[in-house]
């Protein structure tokens, strides 16, 4: 120990003993002395427990005043602490216990754990089963734990605490107070619990709790457990739930963003059930309705501030103070942009600006909108665009019916597919298009209400139908290609983008049963024009007026060659084609 030896003179010792000192035998009166020759007379008893005086520490042993004609000695070992330490200094009184015949360098060999073990057990043996002690929790053992009550007792685990389970670490080195379950001192067997103290504490407060319990009153609880639906807080012995919808005047996904286990609350008792032993709690009720005087704090046009609380599919929810919330419909977060989830444009947790839309306080809504924060670029498209203009930009997309356009960010113009051409069949846009391929087109009108811009694309040149009334009169004598051949007829291509038809009845005189039998796509025809329809944009041909004409001109030739014809093959042609539409 690295201690010198410490001791006391035989004077100072608490317990006087027998010696050859005549004059002090004289001066003891007769009572005295003979307590004295009784005690002198004594021999200390195995497994006796007395009580002695420190009055020597040495290297192993520690000696000490029993009051017997010797001192006793105790093993060091039995003085140091878990940390190693010496616990024990001169002049300290402690209990100590006789061993059976052993002695250390002819010292009586004494026990201080053997004396507080048996004192221990008189301490237990007085409480009996049933009885309360104190002791200190000191480690984990397979089932349960141990504790120092001054002898190793067993606290099973399902006696640790209410509710079993979990990590018992955290009561190690606690000092508790337990009640005995079992006792057996012959076998050493000890068996406490600390869960049977705190059911009886539980009960008692529980009963006080209830006795005083009424609805509308405000009392303070503990948050011990939370659940999908809400909170279960203990108001003293008796546990209350707190629902998700009563914990605040907005709105929670769940019970975790507003409590958590541990929390100490002021609710409300809404609801009390004697029989059941059922108690409804709100949080929410203990401060003032927030929406009771919402249409003076928050009126429509003006512009406000807050932070996304949450995201759905058709809006975010943005919360304006404490229980009040507002909803930004996905349509009411962008002027151009086609928004599918709000999630492309907010956050949680983001800070924004909105404008009042609506304020409907029975139903406890306040509808916001975000774009209104900024100017509607469709109110001023007419003067940046006007009807006719000439603009270019990119393809963002092709459908069936056209394609769209991109003027400006967010803002599309659509080129229907009737405004391709005017004279293709375009029966779709990507035979023609691609996607982010650079178009020009031509503004042909402004729907600011319906936020739509239509374009075109044949507008940029002059329609060709204009100038095919006079290119092709009737009876005027054509050539082109087959393009296409029907049941009812032979479409051909007299000049690019421009077709006329020939239809069934005027291929020939003879009935032909089917056009498919008379011409094929890309034959090249010689016909002449019956008829042209600005309107449906049409132009009627005929070969058997052609070739009818054509052998009168022949005819008419061969006769003129003999001095009887005059009229041309162009009169012939128009007076065949008289006759074909008065017929």
């Amino acid at each position: 120990m690295g201690e010198e030896k410490r001791s006391f003179k035989k004077k100072d010792m608490p317990i006087r003993r027998l010696h050859d000192n005549d004059e002090e035998l004289d001066q003891a009166e007769g009572g005295e002395f003979a307590d004295l020759f009784q005690d002198s007379l004594r021999q200390p008893q195995s497994g006796e427990v007395v009580k002695a005086v420190v009055v020597q520490i040495e290297q192993d042993v520690v000696l000490v005043d029993v009051g017997y004609k010797s001192e006793g000695a105790i093993r060091i070992s039995e003085f140091i602490d878990e940390n190693g330490d010496l616990n024990v200094k001169v002049g300290d009184e402690v209990n100590v216990y006789f061993e059976r015949g052993e002695n250390i360098r002819g010292h009586m060999v004494l026990s201080k754990k053997k004396a507080d073990s048996q004192v221990a057990w008189e301490t237990i043996a007085a409480a009996g089963e049933g009885g309360v002690i104190e002791g200190k929790i000191t480690g984990k053992v397979k089932g349960g734990m141990t504790v120092d009550v001054g002898v190793e007792a067993f606290l099973p685990a399902s006696q640790v605490d209410l509710r079993p389970g979990g990590n018992m670490d955290r009561f190690v080195g606690q000092t508790y107070q337990f009640r005995i379950l079992k006792l057996n001192r012959k076998r050493g067997n000890l068996v406490l619990s600390r869960r049977v103290l705190l059911e009886e504490e539980r009960d008692k407060a529980r009963s006080e709790t209830l006795s005083t319990l009424k609805e509308g009153d405000i009392v303070n609880g503990v948050v011990k457990n939370i659940a999908e639906y809400g909170a279960f807080v203990d108001l003293g012995g008796v546990d209350g739930l707190l629902h998700v919808t009563d914990m605040s005047w907005g709105r929670l996904g769940h019970p975790s963003e507003m409590v958590k286990v541990g929390d100490t609350l002021n609710v409300m008792v809404l609801k009390y059930d004697r029989e059941k032993g059922k108690i409804s709690l709100g949080l929410k009720q203990t401060v003032p309705d927030p929406w009771l005087n919402v249409s003076e704090r928050y009126r429509e046009g003006e512009r406000v501030s807050g932070k996304v609380v949450s995201l759905t599919d058709y809006g975010a929810f943005i919360s304006l103070e404490d229980g009040i919330e507002g909803l930004v419909h996905v349509s009411e977060m962008s002027w151009t942009r086609r928004v599918r989830h709000p999630s492309e444009i907010l956050k949680v947790g983001e800070d924004v600006e909105a404008v009042i839309l609506g304020v409907d306080p029975g139903n406890r809504r306040i509808s916001l909108g975000i774009k209104q924060t900024e100017v509607n670029p469709w109110t001023v498209i007419g003067e940046r665009y006007p009807v006719g203009t000439k603009i270019e930009g990119q393809i963002k997309n092709i459908t069936d019916f056209g394609v769209f356009i991109g003027i400006e960010d967010g803002i599309d113009g659509l080129v229907h597919v009737s405004d391709i051409s005017w004279t293709r069949r375009v029966k779709h846009p990507g035979e023609l298009f691609s996607k982010g391929q650079t178009v020009q087109a031509v503004v042909l009108n402004i729907d600011v209400e319906n936020e739509r811009l239509s374009l075109g694309i044949k507008q940029l040149v002059p329609d060709p139908w204009e100038e095919i009334p006079r290119k092709y009169k009737p009876g005027s004598r054509v050539n082109g290609k087959v393009t296409s051949v029907t049941d009812f007829g032979i479409f051909v291509e007299i000049e690019e983008g421009i077709e006329g038809l020939v239809h069934v009845s005027e291929i020939s005189y003879e009935k032909v049963a089917s056009p498919k039998d008379f011409a094929n796509v890309g034959d090249e025809i010689e016909a002449a024009v019956l008829n042209v329809d600005m309107v449906e944009k049409k132009i009627a041909l005929s070969i058997k007026a052609l070739q009818t004409a054509m052998e009168k001109a022949e005819m008419a030739s061969y006769m003129g060659s003999q001095g009887e014809a005059t009229s041309s093959f162009g009169d012939l042609l128009k007076e065949k084609l008289k006759k074909s539409t008065e017929e």
